[in-house]
């Protein structure tokens, strides 16, 4: 019963995070980017993502289902400083590119990311004859273990929208979802566990209420080489020097030294 309550339990738990609703596409006249997040990386705060056009009819061989003209995306605020391609015959594809997103990794696994103010500016044609035209941002993302949020900051205003291209804001929010957060807190029960029973045995021999055996000594090793990998088992593999590793992991490893100590002089007492 307590494993099947445990199994439903976390299956209603990773349930309950709530997708980004569909993006809205609009009409054949209007050009719509679609900015799709496919990694997370918290140490380096990049967000990877792959930017879609979906082009509208004026910009599009409708007998081919190709681009008529080339057209160039730059994305703000991105940290490859270039335009990302769509060339003239050709169907737009799905463009890779990384952006910005601030955080605090260090609050792990509470740690949440931002993306602020994504825009695009569409710039159609070639050479001097090259415009912009308005462009819609849209997300989505395919990301497991994580909440995805995109709140709209409304329109630019009208002369930069003509003059630029731009059209509204977008500012993306990520932070770990439900599910993982619980497996998180598992892992840290079963390190916890570990220094209590090797304490709970050592103290017990080294006050003569347990008889000492020699084959504790390799569970104690066991336990304390388990210890890293277990750490490193945690998911989103929080870094070196998070604070699970000043608040649990460090005193995982003090305690376990501490029993083995113990259990060590019990075994010198007992000798003599």
């Amino acid at each position: 019963m307590v494993y099947a309550g445990s199994l439903l339990g976390y299956h209603w738990l990773a349930g309950t995070s709530r997708p980004l609703p569909e993006p809205d596409l609009g009409t054949s006249a209007e050009t719509v980017v679609l900015v799709e997040v496919v990694a997370m990386h918290p140490v380096e705060q990049r967000l990877d993502v792959k930017v879609l056009v979906e082009p509208e009819d004026s910009l599009m061989d409708k007998r081919l289902g190709v681009l008529n003209t080339d057209i160039g995306v730059r994305l703000h605020p991105s940290i490859n400083f270039e335009d990302l391609q769509y060339l003239q015959g050709r169907a737009p594809a799905a463009v890779t590119t990384t952006i910005a997103a601030g955080g605090d990794v260090g609050n792990w696994p509470f740690d949440s990311y931002k993306a602020d103010k994504i825009s695009a500016d569409l710039l159609v044609g070639s050479g001097s004859a090259r415009r912009f035209l308005p462009a819609r941002v849209e997300v989505e993302h395919f990301l497991n273990a994580w909440e995805v949020q995109a709140a709209r900051s409304g329109p630019s205003t009208q002369a930069s929208v003509e003059s630029r291209g731009r059209g509204d804001d977008v500012t993306i929010t990520l932070k770990r979802s439900k599910g993982p957060l619980v497996f998180a807190l598992g892992i840290c029960l079963i390190l916890v566990s570990l220094p209590a029973m090797a304490l709970f045995v050592s103290i017990a021999t080294l006050r003569g209420k347990q008889k000492y055996w020699a084959a504790y000594a390799s569970w104690y090793a066991t336990m304390l080489f388990a210890v890293i990998p277990l750490r490193n088992y945690l998911p989103g593999s929080p870094p070196p020097g998070a604070w699970i590793d000043k608040a649990i992991v460090l005193w995982v490893l003090i305690a376990l030294v501490a029993a083995m100590i113990m259990f060590i002089f019990a075994w010198y007492r007992q000798k003599d």
